[in-house]
């Protein structure tokens, strides 16, 4: 058995079809499918339950999905070990973060880690809630500081709640709502809605889902954004409003004015995540000085 079949396996597991697999891999689906029937013959026992459209896991192969991401892991772990002490301490460490929720802790992180950890690169990644979590489980990423998705987005991945945040809306300062203290939800779901983007942020259309739940009118959205820069462009511009966390504040100065929601919206849950299988030297450390930059911010 070599690690090739395990990643393999790992990559048809996690998606369920081996056309995307074979894409994600970066090689030919008759080479995935061979892999994996060569590990099955190996193991003598069947990981999938295939049909003429799909694969699907078998109980074997779920327990199995399981050991092999946490062997992976470990092998990640030896490596980066291994390479610290070859090279005098030095390596690299890959961190997904989402830009505005995490502005008031990343920095302080970054600064506590680079001084006790300084011969290992940090390479942060802004990304999608969907992206960090496709990057943690493919191995991309070792740990993601994010707005808590939904329960069922952490299947295989552990998370740890660092700090609450706020919802607040965003609107042009020249908009009528920015001489406002407060706006009401009703009010806000008269206006033209500038949203991110459905398909790379599903957790923040479900919380507008959520808050908008009570209001007769529901909110138009009349554009969406895959990034904060863009985001903020569009509601600078007089595009419409923008639900957003409190935090966008110190990405935006004084291009946007921000107005509390009335009622208050429940708060929601910024954190870390990694693989179940564990974190790395460096990202338990990365992980120690966020979480520590997370108690200072409160």
């Amino acid at each position: 058995m070599e690690l090739r079949h395990l990643r393999y396996f790992i990559a048809v597991g996690e998606a369920e079809n081996v056309s995307r697999a074979a894409a994600k891999l970066h090689v030919s689906q008759p080479a995935v499918s061979r892999q994996v029937r060569d590990l099955e013959a190996e193991l003598g026992f069947p990981l999938l339950e295939r049909t003429a459209r799909s694969v699907r896991l078998t109980e074997s192969g779920r327990i199995f999905l399981t050991e092999a991401r946490a062997v992976l892991q470990r092998v990640e772990e030896a490596v980066m070990k291994a390479r610290a002490v070859a090279s005098g301490g030095r390596g690299e460490l890959h961190v997904g973060y989402a830009m505005s929720p995490t502005v008031r802790i990343l920095p302080p992180a970054l600064r506590a880690f680079q001084k006790g950890a300084p011969g290992i690169r940090v390479k942060l990644h802004d990304l999608a809630t969907t992206e960090m979590l496709a990057g943690l489980r493919d191995g991309g990423l070792q740990l993601a500081i994010l707005v808590c998705p939904a329960p069922a987005r952490l299947k295989g991945l552990k998370y740890e709640e660092l700090a609450k945040g706020a919802m607040i809306l965003a609107v042009a300062p020249k908009h009528r709502f920015a001489r406002k203290r407060s706006v009401t939800l009703a009010e806000v779901a008269r206006e033209p809605l500038i949203a991110f983007n459905r398909e790379e942020y599903p957790d923040y259309h479900e919380s507008l889902a959520v808050l908008f739940a009570g209001v007769r009118t529901k909110p138009r959205i009349a554009e969406e954004h895959d990034s904060v820069g863009s985001l903020i462009a569009a509601v600078e511009a007089g595009g419409g409003v923008a639900v957003v966390t409190e935090s966008l504040a110190c990405v935006a100065g004084p291009r946007l004015k921000l107005v509390a929601l009335s009622p208050k919206p429940a708060p929601f849950s910024i954190g870390a995540a990694w693989l179940k299988g564990g974190l790395t030297p460096a990202a338990k450390l990365f992980l120690d000085c966020a979480r520590v930059a997370a108690a200072a911010s409160g």
